[in-house]
């Protein structure tokens, strides 16, 4: 599908290379990892905004890779049903795509080494592992994504990481709940993640990138989201009749269930270009779902 980018400037390409949209995926996460510690004994502020401003970073750092090596390989063509892709319009050349993917990754490298000196060696592993699933989410001899593991490593990094590293890096120790809110979240994310691949199915298919979308066939991708947006209602209750989670945060947080019926029903009847505001919606579930969450919590302390 070819589009229009005669009235884009070199301005707004940035910001589109960037992606807005898709930062909600990480300040989820991160805001309910520093929830979490509220109340502890040396709760930082100020290494809760460098936690988010590290997140944000390597997520640009993402959008701006992703933007460069899917021009490069081919899978970004002008059949594409997604938002322009910068590098592939000719808007941004693949020179300056990547001198600012490698400085957006130095910046995340130049803030995370206060995370590291904070957090010692296990911080320091999960920035290494971080900054080379960056790379080889969309590059490398093996990408990720082409792989059908792009959800996988959503999952794991904008959840169980996110979460878990930041209750780590303010208490010095992880907890049942950052564990399963960090499954939660990442779940959510990988929905995200999900609705993209569905929507690009026939172009990475043609592309020959085996998504897990391509690899499962529409029907079942589909049926996948849904069980990722319920999913972390079904985490979330359990633990609460467990006794690992209170009752109001909990309770404050399953209000966006409604949001997730509504997003999964809209899903399961759009194809193509007709799934574009559903990813934008679906990263809104998961930041709703989060501040939500961590309001509970925040009310349950006091």
């Amino acid at each position: 599908m070819t589009q229009d980018t005669t009235d884009i400037s070199q301005t707004r390409a940035w910001l589109m290379a960037i992606r807005p949209r898709t930062l909600p995926a990480v300040l989820g996460p991160l805001i309910v990892g520093n929830a979490l510690a509220l109340g502890v004994e040396g709760f930082s502020l100020l290494t809760a905004l460098v936690i988010i401003s590290c997140g944000l970073l390597l997520q640009i750092s993402v959008n701006l890779a992703n933007d460069y090596f899917d021009s490069l390989s081919g899978v970004d063509s002008q059949e594409r049903l997604g938002p322009i892709r910068m590098t592939q319009a000719g808007l941004i050349s693949a020179k300056q795509m990547k001198k600012a993917m490698i400085m957006s990754l130095i910046c995340a490298l130049l803030v995370g080494v206060y995370l590291i000196d904070i957090g010692g060696w296990p911080i320091g592993l999960l920035a290494a592992a971080s900054l080379l699933a960056v790379i080889c989410y969309s590059g490398g001899p093996y990408p990720l994504a082409s792989h059908g593991l792009g959800e996988l490593t959503v999952f794991i990094f904008f959840g169980l990481v996110a979460v878990v590293g930041s209750v780590y890096l303010q208490t010095g120790a992880t907890s049942q709940e950052a564990w399963l809110l960090g499954a939660a979240i990442g779940s959510l994310n990988a929905a995200i993640m999900l609705v993209n691949n569905v929507r690009d199915i026939n172009t990475d298919a043609k592309a020959h990138k085996r998504t897990l979308a391509v690899r499962l066939g529409q029907g079942q991708a589909r049926v996948f989201y849904q069980t990722l947006v319920y999913l972390p209602y079904g985490i979330i209750i359990s633990a609460f009749l467990l006794g690992f989670l209170p009752g109001f945060a909990v309770g404050l947080s399953g209000l966006s269930l409604v949001y997730a019926r509504s997003l999964s029903r809209q899903f399961h009847e759009l194809s193509g270009a007709e799934l574009n505001p559903i990813l934008a919606q679906t990263a809104l579930l998961s930041l709703v779902f989060s501040l939500l969450f961590s309001l509970g919590w925040y009310l349950g302390l006091s």
